[in-house]
């Protein structure tokens, strides 16, 4: 026990100092994971907090919500609740995009050496396999955008490393388009489209009502700031609502919504989630 104060002591010290700096943190548990949710808020019966992807006041002291429970304040960072998360805690994670950086997470000798090719030089962080490279700036997170590289920024964590070395870039379109290019395609099979109404006949007086549509739905999606998961679950419904009873949305309608959330850092699952929920809702 007396071998491991000192460390909890740095982690402690080092979660202060970037609080300081206005850099949202969190403990991590072994394993480089965030602490659960306490009894009182499992399963979200909180409600959430502001910009989860349940969102909702949550008046917890407690390290829960994963990267949401990140923090700048130093009256919760010492309360009784988090010093006994940090008595038992690993390491000292933060919220990139709560301090408005970005990371690519570069997890081999592969993935850096196409980082020094394909991307622009910033702050760089040396990991257990790789390395962390630092943007000024914040976009969707993302893994897996290629092979061995993660984007973590918005509703994400990230282990804290040390300052590292070499001054911050500004985020650059090179790495914001690793999100854009990385969703995987979806597969029609995977979607389901609604069997439509009344012999399939459309009551919309022209095609061009339903392409400004779907290009309006796009464009809702694409401009969310926050909160997408509910954007992108409001705006299928929306669609479903008006389109989805008289036959006239195909297979290539729903695509382009999909491609348009996962652009913003939905996965497939949760797209196809959140147009089956969609259609539950409906009756469809």
């Amino acid at each position: 026990m007396t071998q491991l104060t000192p460390i909890r002591g740095e982690h402690l010290s080092t979660a202060l100092s970037l609080a300081g700096d206005g850099v949202p943190v969190l403990p991590l548990r072994a394993g480089k994971l965030p602490f659960g949710n306490c009894r009182n808020c499992a399963d979200n019966a909180c409600g959430g907090r502001p910009n989860m992807k349940t969102p909702g006041p949550c008046n917890c002291f407690a390290p829960c919500h994963g990267w949401a429970a990140a923090t700048t304040s130093p009256s919760a960072i010492t309360s009784r609740d988090w010093m006994r998360a940090w008595r038992e805690g690993a390491a000292v994670a933060y919220h990139p995009g709560g301090a408005r950086l970005t990371v690519v997470d570069l997890d081999n000798a592969e993935a850096i050496a196409w980082a020094h090719e394909a991307l622009p030089a910033t702050r760089t962080v040396r990991t257990t396999r790789g390395e962390h490279w630092i943007y000024q700036g914040t976009m969707p997170s993302a893994n897996a955008v290629r092979p061995g590289v993660d984007i973590k920024s918005s509703m994400a964590y990230a282990r804290w490393l040390g300052p590292g070395t070499g001054p911050i870039t500004a985020l650059s379109d090179a790495v914001r388009a690793l999100v854009v290019q990385a969703p995987a395609p979806v597969r029609p099979a995977t979607v389901a489209v609604p069997t439509p109404a009344g012999g399939g006949r459309c009551p919309h007086r022209t095609p061009t009502y339903l392409a400004r549509g779907i290009a309006m739905a796009e464009q809702r999606i694409t401009e969310a700031s926050s909160e997408v998961h509910n954007t992108v679950f409001a705006t299928f419904l929306a669609v479903l609502s008006t389109h989805g009873r008289c036959g006239c949305l195909t297979e290539a309608h729903t695509a382009r919504l999909f491609a348009a959330a996962q652009a913003k850092g939905e996965s497939p699952r949760h797209c196809a989630d959140a147009w089956a929920n969609a259609l539950t809702r409906l009756g469809m």
